[in-house]
């Protein structure tokens, strides 16, 4: 018992170690991605014309960076936000409807709380419906909303969605008020940002939790409440309308860790409902299903820092050369942690590359790859 208590903190050091030690870099990959999205001098003349607009949106970037927790993320956003807008507020989605959770340039930061957004028309059901940003004139918003808040002067506004895993966690409404501040690619670069952020610090997290073994997620999986539908169409699912509930709403205690454990939860599913390690000893199921989990992670990560890579691989069945260094050096963490181990024989890093970036047809992989 004691040797595996210490094999597990021994994993939990070098996996948090191994992880910290590339977020310095995961973060400045972000940065130059959303540098190469900003427009040129000539297209962004009228928005942003001076150099230091850029660099602000830079500092705007790392603020959100700085965050650690869903909420700390979320509300530097907001802040961010309203340097780009002159009013921000943010809806958090669950089940198909939209809540107020927080706002800037309102008067009050609460004063959107548990508002119920419209979302059968409009920019809003644009948006939601196609995960993208929307422009629109105020006589086309939810009139309840309006009537509410009031309309801004120009009388234009942008709805965008906080798009994560595929799917619409929170839409930000933004509008130039009564100064007529609205700066649409800012605001759009700074959502595409936090997405990605928040995405990073749950890869974090799971990292973080890997020598916990399936307590963790199969903790957090018996936690949440079973749904007929994906949880991944409910990242916020501590979020709460007040009449239902007594304490403050607030978006999730993890967005994306739900996401992570609906995955988790998908295969599940899907899986043949045999345990396949029921034969084996406790502790070799349980250094079995760690390798898994730990293949999946790794995996997962080269996935989300190269998804054009992998798009432009599968679509021209190069996909390991394409990724051929990222693939090796995660081949190598893996080996290191578990290809001593009895799990060695499960090779479930091999596996998990064809399942999840090959979509199991490994012919994608190329001539280079080998089986």
């Amino acid at each position: 018992m004691a040797e595996r208590k210490e094999l597990q903190q021994i994993v939990e050091r070098a996996v948090a170690q191994a992880l910290d030690s590339q977020l310095p870099k995961l973060q400045a990959e972000l940065v130059e991605r959303v540098l190469a999205e900003l427009p040129s001098p000539e297209e962004s003349a009228a928005v942003a014309p001076s150099a230091g607009g850029s660099q602000l949106l830079v500092q705007s970037v790392a603020n959100v960076h700085a965050g650690s927790t869903q909420k700390e993320i979320l509300r530097a956003l907001l802040d961010a936000a309203a340097g780009y807008a002159t009013r921000i507020a943010l809806f958090v989605v669950k089940a198909g409807t939209a809540h107020g959770w927080q706002a800037r340039g309102f008067g009050d930061e609460d004063v959107v709380k548990d508002f119920p957004l419209d979302m059968t028309a409009g920019p809003v059901a644009h948006a939601y419906q196609n995960r993208i940003v929307t422009p629109a004139n105020i006589a086309e918003m939810d009139q309840g909303f309006v009537q509410r808040f009031g309309a801004p002067e120009n009388e234009q506004l942008l709805v965008l969605p906080l798009v994560l895993k595929d799917k619409v966690a929170a839409l930000l409404y933004a509008d130039g008020g009564a100064n007529g501040v609205l700066d649409a690619p800012s605001l759009e670069l700074l959502v595409m940002a936090t997405s990605a952020w928040l995405e990073v610090t749950s890869l974090r997290k799971q990292a973080h939790k890997e020598g916990d073994g399936a307590g963790a997620t199969d903790r957090g999986l018996a936690a949440a409440p079973v749904q007929a539908a994906s949880s991944f169409a409910d990242p916020f699912a501590a979020h709460t309308p007040a009449h239902n509930a007594v304490r403050e709403p607030e978006p999730a205690a993890e967005v994306v860790e739900v996401a992570a454990h609906a995955a988790a939860a998908s295969a599940a599913a899907s899986a043949p409902a045999a345990d396949p390690f029921a034969s084996m000893s406790a502790g070799d199921a349980d250094t079995h299903r760690k390798a898994q989990r730990f293949a999946r992670l790794l995996v997962d990560e080269i996935k989300l820092y190269n998804q054009a890579k992998v798009a432009e691989g599968r679509r021209n069945k190069d996909l390991y050369d394409r990724l051929k260094d990222d693939i090796e050096k995660s081949r190598a963490t893996y080996q290191k942690r578990y290809g001593s181990t009895v799990a060695a024989s499960g090779d479930y890093f091999q596996k998990e590359v064809v399942r999840s970036l090959a979509e199991d047809d490994v012919s994608v992989m190329g001539a280079g790859f080998r089986r």
